[in-house]
């Protein structure tokens, strides 16, 4: 810092200059170094953000985020650039191997946390009347094809709860349970061969982030390369949820993902009432089951949520911010409901001196630096914010807003940071790190 004392305005103003840069019409990348492409979660954390001062271009950038919805309803978690220099990004996945992939559009085959309802809300809020009705109007039918996907194709036993078939589909890609089920189930033995003859600092030739950053900030060589082989493998079955499901050793319930979908699932309800769309009753009962099936994933020795393994019914016992983002829900057991905000506030774990940090420190795949096994994301933390502040934990949700307005004015804008010392870490300049700090300085009071 150079001495110079940072003021909410001064904040306001880096936010929307951010963002403003960060704006490549067609929509607007998390990252001009390093991220290219338009990603699911993070065109819907954007708009929050992008609509406190230009409501329209924010309905524009969730227009063009459903631009890339599969015919099946399958929202992906990339749509990508169609620039000559992106061609490898684009032949990686070959969405078009799939019947169901959109005409014209390359894309993933997997999807991402289901945001988009609440963004879809919080943008239609800020627009006029007339505007807000034909937003609704077009993209409400969209939002419901996809929470309709999600039940069809990810929930196989009809329980309500939606599994995952990729790590990336988390949002968090590296996070420490998903790669311990990659290493038991899935690692091949050409990687397990590059990792014993300790060849794996090759791989940063080929890798377009650890050319820029360190390589301590980002995922390790060995894990990007089992990500690499998990996207191999579904796209050698087409994306066919059926030919997956039917060899598929690596299937999760993730806790995060189906604690957003509670939360989303409640705010499609109230879209398609306000936009006088009808949901399928069978669809509504699908939504009531998730808000039970929840608790299934209840752990009482952590005191937390945790994920579960699909194919053995046994709980994936590690911890992460994942784990806490039932409270966002705002659904589930008001005993559990309490637990985990001890868990949240407890020192030793998650309330660190800028929290919240992806892992618990306490736990053994803690590394403060480290993509998603440790560092603090303005995402998850506004997540946990607005649980918080509609569960009865206003005090603790307007703590959780100081230290991340804080952490923001002392490091900046980033994409990720150290939960210790504030460092930021990854990309300068991040999208929805602006867009959501945005946000918190536009709620009231706001005097942080």
């Amino acid at each position: 810092m150079d001495g110079h004392e940072i003021t909410n305005e001064d904040l306001v103003e880096q936010c929307q200059k951010i963002l403003v840069n960060n704006d490549f019409v067609t929509h607007t990348v998390p990252s001009s170094k390093f991220y290219p492409h338009q990603w699911l979660w993070d065109s819907a954390f954007i708009s929050i953000g992008i609509s406190h001062y230009n409501p329209k271009r924010a309905a524009e950038e969730l227009v063009g985020l459903f631009k890339g919805q599969w015919h099946n309803g399958m929202l992906p978690n990339i749509i990508f650039d169609s620039a000559p220099e992106y061609a490898a990004d684009r032949s990686a996945w070959r969405s078009w191997v799939s019947r169901n992939s959109p005409d014209n559009i390359a894309t993933t085959g997997i999807t991402q946390p289901p945001v988009v309802a609440e963004a879809v809300q919080r943008v239609g809020q800020k627009l006029a009347a007339s505007d807000r009705k034909i937003f609704y109007k077009k993209l409400v039918p969209k939002i419901i094809k996809y929470h309709e996907w999600i039940y069809s194709e990810r929930d196989p036993h009809n329980n309500g709860l939606a599994i995952l078939i990729n790590p990336y589909e988390t949002g968090m890609d590296n996070t420490p349970p998903w790669m311990d089920q990659l290493r038991e189930h899935s690692r091949p033995v050409w990687i397990a061969t590059i990792e014993n003859l300790k060849m794996d600092k090759f791989i940063n030739v080929a890798r377009r982030d650890t050319r820029r950053l360190s390589t301590s900030q980002r995922m390790t060589n060995i894990d990007a390369l089992m990500l690499w082989d998990a996207v191999t493998r579904l796209r050698k079955k087409r994306y066919d949820i059926n030919k997956i499901l039917h060899r598929q050793l690596f299937a999760i319930e993730d806790i995060g993902f189906n604690a957003i979908l509670v939360r989303n699932n409640s705010i499609l309800e109230e879209l398609a009432t306000e936009s006088r769309v009808k949901i399928n009753p069978d669809t509504i009962n699908n939504f009531r089951k998730t808000e039970e099936a929840i608790e299934e994933l209840w752990d009482e020795t952590y005191a937390v949520y945790l994920s579960r393994d699909f194919v053995t019914g046994k709980k994936m016992r590690s911890p992460t911010i994942a784990s806490l983002l039932p409270i966002y829900s705002r659904k589930i057991n008001k005993d559990h409901l309490e637990k985990l905000v001890r868990v949240l506030t407890n020192e030793h774990s998650f309330w660190l001196r800028y929290p919240v940090p992806s892992v618990p420190r306490n736990f053994r795949t803690f590394d403060q630096n480290r993509y998603w096994q440790g560092p603090t994301w303005i995402n998850t933390n506004w997540l946990l914010i607005d649980g918080l502040m509609h569960t009865g934990h206003e005090e603790i949700a307007n703590k959780l807003i100081a230290k991340t307005i804080r952490l923001a004015k002392e490091s900046g804008i980033w994409e990720y940071y150290n939960p210790h010392n504030g460092m930021g870490l990854g990309s300068k300049d991040f999208s929805w790190s602006a867009a959501l700090i945005l946000d918190l300085l536009k709620r009231e009071p706001s005097n942080y």
